[in-house]
């Protein structure tokens, strides 16, 4: 494929999964411990059962890690913040907020940001990950959010601010 027909890819400046492939290992491992269970119950090899927890066990976590690879990854690029499977562009973001005093959890008082509602399709920020607050044109607000909630903050702001932000 030569170069021309190559589709360019932007320049990614803070990226997440969503979720890790490796929890699939769960699936052969509960068969491997359902078969030692009864090996050591003097069941003897019977290879049914752990067969079974090998299918639903792996199917089950599969449709889970792909729904978060899906629904909970970010991608931040020069042109746009992809948080699941909403794309905001960057134009449309005036300012980060500095990060809360307060914790969602605790009964302190909040930010304003801080109860708007999350980017992505998600009915708030998913579970693991914290809510960086931005204010978008019009002035409405919404919450950005990512694992390595620091990183993205910065790069944002960055961006938002226009300093030249680097790859990392």
């Amino acid at each position: 494929m030569s170069d021309d027909q190559r589709t360019e890819q932007p320049e990614r400046l803070f990226f997440e999964t969503g979720a890790s492939w490796y929890w699939l290992v769960a699936g052969p491992v509960s068969a491997i411990a359902m078969l030692l269970i009864q090996i050591k119950g003097g069941a003897g090899f019977q290879p049914f059962v752990p067969l079974i927890f090998l299918v639903l066990v792996t199917g089950f976590l599969y449709i889970q890690v792909k729904a978060a690879r899906i629904h909970t990854s970010v991608e931040l690029t020069r042109d746009a913040l992809r948080q699941g499977t909403e794309v905001t562009k960057l134009t449309h973001i005036v300012r980060v907020f500095p990060p809360a005093e307060h914790s969602v959890k605790s009964r302190e008082p909040l930010e304003k940001w801080q109860t708007s509602r999350a980017l992505g399709e998600l009915s708030g920020v998913p579970r693991g990950r914290t809510g960086i607050g931005v204010e978008l044109t019009g002035k409405r607000t919404a919450q950005a959010w990512a694992r390595n909630h620091r990183a993205l903050r910065a790069a944002l702001t960055g961006l938002v601010e226009g300093e030249t932000v680097d790859a990392s």
